[in-house]
Parts: C-alpha cells; sequence; structure tokens
C-alpha cells in the first residue's frame, strides 16, 4: 500500500510540467488553495509565486536551484522508474479531490501517461485542466451542466457501457470499446450513467 505524503480535508492543486497559463493556476487555486508540485512543477510554481506544500518525483526534471528554495521536509523525492511524476504525486495525495494543472497539452506521450493513471487510480479523484477542456474519469453517474456548442466526449480505456443524455434524445445501451462519442450539446444539461467501470491492465 502506499502512504500518503499530503493529506488534506480540501481539494489538492497538483502542477506539472506540461503546458498551463498563470491564469490555469490561478483557477485552479481558486478552487484548490493547496498546491503541490509532481517534479519540474515547481518551475512553474516559482514563475508563478505560489508556495508549495510538497513537490513529489524523481527529481530528474527540477532543477537544484528550484530545489534549493524548497524547504527539505516538503521534498520528497521517489526514486523508482516504473511510474510517472504524475502518478509519484496523485497516489501519495489524499484529498476529496486532486485539480491538476499542467499535465495536458505538449507530448503526448506524457497526457497519455496521465490518462491511464486517471483510470488506473479510479479512488483518487482527479480533474485536469487543460487549455480548452477538462479532463477526468467519469464515475458512474455524471450531470455536466453545459450551453449550446459545448462539445462533451467519451474516450473509453476499457470497455464500458450505458446511456446517455447529450442530443435532443436520449442513447441507452450503447457500448464503448475502441472508438470515442463526441456531442454537442443542445440543452443545459448532460447527464452520463456508465455502469461498467473501465479495466486497465
Amino acid at each position: 500500500m502506499i502512504e500518503s505524503i499530503v493529506d488534506c480535508l480540501e481539494p489538492v492543486t497538483l502542477i506539472g510540467g506540461g503546458q498551463a497559463t498563470p491564469e490555469d493556476l490561478e483557477i485552479a487555486l481558486t478552487l484548490a488553495p493547496t498546491c503541490i508540485a509532481a517534479d519540474s512543477g515547481a518551475h512553474f510554481a516559482r514563475e508563478a509565486g505560489v508556495s508549495l506544500a510538497a513537490v513529489i518525483g524523481d527529481f530528474d526534471s527540477v532543477s537544484p536551484d528550484v530545489l534549493a528554495g524548497i524547504a527539505a521536509h516538503r521534498q520528497h523525492r521517489i526514486a523508482e522508474q516504473d511510474s510517472t511524476d504524475f502518478e509519484k504525486a496523485l497516489t501519495r495525495i489524499t484529498a476529496p479531490v486532486v485539480v491538476g494543472v499542467g499535465f495536458t497539452g505538449g507530448r503526448v506521450d506524457h497526457q497519455l501517461a496521465a490518462f491511464h493513471t486517471l483510470a488506473a487510480y479510479p479512488a483518487r479523484r482527479c480533474v485536469l485542466l487543460g487549455p480548452s477542456e477538462i479532463v477526468l474519469l467519469s464515475p458512474p453517474r455524471l450531470a455536466l451542466p453545459t450551453q449550446a456548442g459545448d462539445v462533451i466526449s467519451l474516450f473509453p480505456l476499457g470497455p464500458v457501457q450505458g446511456a446517455a443524455r447529450v442530443w435532443s434524445g436520449p442513447l441507452t445501451g450503447w457500448r464503448l470499446i475502441r472508438c470515442v462519442r463526441s456531442a454537442r450539446p443542445i440543452g443545459r444539461r448532460a447527464l452520463a450513467r456508465l455502469p461498467c467501470r473501465p479495466r486497465t491492465c
């Protein structure tokens, strides 16, 4: 069992080294004021003038200069190379939800690894903020406020089936195996029920 490094009763912001803007970070910190960096996310935190409760990772991409400005007891080096820095950090945070910034954009392989981590640890609730979208592992039932023209995509990371009311009429009994289902809602609310959780290898 992986022991928690950060245990918080409120949402937590987790910063990565991918594409992000100060506005993204400001939104995240408004929702989740406690801030943690995954490895090189500490660079973005320093540039934004944000203090860190912890920095977690293998420290292969964060500079010694940045680490020197962080108290030693807040530095948590995880040396193993079988997981990404995002996984190292997310699995060691206990919080109601983690808001991730800097884990989308940039390298596609890093994004895919982040999405895999969301599926591999469904108990670790996390929402990733991107330049123009959010990414999360859908719970069994999900209702979203929408506006006409918003895009909602369901991407299977394993065989799933369920029902959704996204368009003008309901969709029932559909299955997702290797395809993506996207929609532009015409109403004010999108509802999806996914009773079967995806399985990952």
